[in-house]
């Protein structure tokens, strides 16, 4: 039998690259690239998309939809890493430790949608409280995460790697419209009623991210404390392979959370801190915007789609 054909549309980006990079030495399946002059062809890309078994999109929106709209063949299957897909019918969240069928579901999938970098860490933290009833659907949520600048792309890239980068600010909040394209992955994935609140910022680091959510205890069903929180997340996570939750002997002599500390990683860490005296806990998740926020986590998908049925 063939080795399967994966082709990788858009792998001169950031995500593309790294994906080419770790796939490049496998011998277990055959990888489609195009030379510099055909990648912006509509005609060399749908033919060699539609000569794929599985097609891997690093594309922008518009582009990974043209890419999708250019698919005759049946069998192909697609992972596209854009967030063009990812609330749309028909595509199956690329999430495999959403909840303990979403392996299978991505298995058989012929549309698989990445998850937002951000969208990784703030439903990996919210989803299993809310299907738990501790966390309340209408919970006015807020969050705040750090990326490294990897996470805006070549413009970012350059900006801080590029002749202007002595002038490149340590630190920038973007989003401050409130209109950022991950809240509506959020709140469908996490379960929410309402579009949470989100501000995320960039660093003057390569890659890696903080993702916090506050909570107030007062606010939760009654009687639920921080350690129930922590106790759900752990239990939700129990054995999986790229999400640990941290103990909560732990979290109390963490005095700070480093963004870089999973890069080069496909891991997530979760942890649960809890203020008793105030009523308050929060929420983190650290990993890496280019590992499990990116291309570690199509590469997850992958090898659930290419393992045998």
């Amino acid at each position: 039998m063939a080795s399967p054909l994966v082709f990788i549309d858009g792998d001169q980006g950031t995500t593309g690259l790294h994906i080419h990079e770790r796939l490049r030495e496998r011998n277990d399946l055959q990888l489609l690239t195009l030379p510099a002059a055909e990648r912006k062809d509509p005609r060399r890309r749908a033919e060699a998309i539609n000569a794929s078994d599985i097609a891997i999109l690093c594309l922008p929106d518009a582009a990974a939809r043209e890419a999708v709209a250019a698919i005759e063949n049946p069998a192909v299957r697609v992972i596209d890493a854009s967030s063009a897909h990812r609330t749309a019918p028909g595509w199956v969240y690329g999430f495999p430790e959403m909840d303990a069928e979403q392996p299978q579901r991505i298995a058989a999938a012929h549309r698989v949608t990445n998850p937002g970098c951000y969208p990784t860490g703030a439903i990996g933290l919210l989803r299993p409280l809310v299907q738990a009833g501790l966390l309340p659907r209408d919970y006015p949520i807020a969050m705040h995460a750090v990326s490294g600048y990897s996470g805006g792309g070549r413009p970012a890239v350059e900006q801080y790697e590029g002749p202007s980068a002595a002038q490149a600010p340590a630190f920038q909040v973007y989003g401050t419209a409130l209109a950022h394209k991950h809240p509506p992955e959020m709140q469908r994935y996490a379960g929410l009623d309402h579009r949470p609140v989100f501000v995320p910022a960039y660093g003057a680091f390569r890659q890696g991210i903080v993702l916090t959510v506050p909570l107030e205890l007062r606010l939760l069903a009654p009687g639920t404390d921080g350690k129930q929180l922590h106790a759900c997340l752990a239990r939700h996570y129990a054995g999986t392979a790229h999400v640990q939750v941290i103990a909560l002997e732990d979290t109390q002599a963490l005095t700070h959370l480093n963004p870089q500390e999973l890069n080069g990683t496909n891991d997530m860490r979760l942890g649960v801190f809890i203020n008793e005296e105030h009523g308050h806990v929060l929420l983190s998740a650290v990993f890496d915007n280019l590992g499990k926020g990116a291309s570690g986590a199509a590469l997850q998908n992958l090898e659930l789609m290419l393992a045998p049925t």
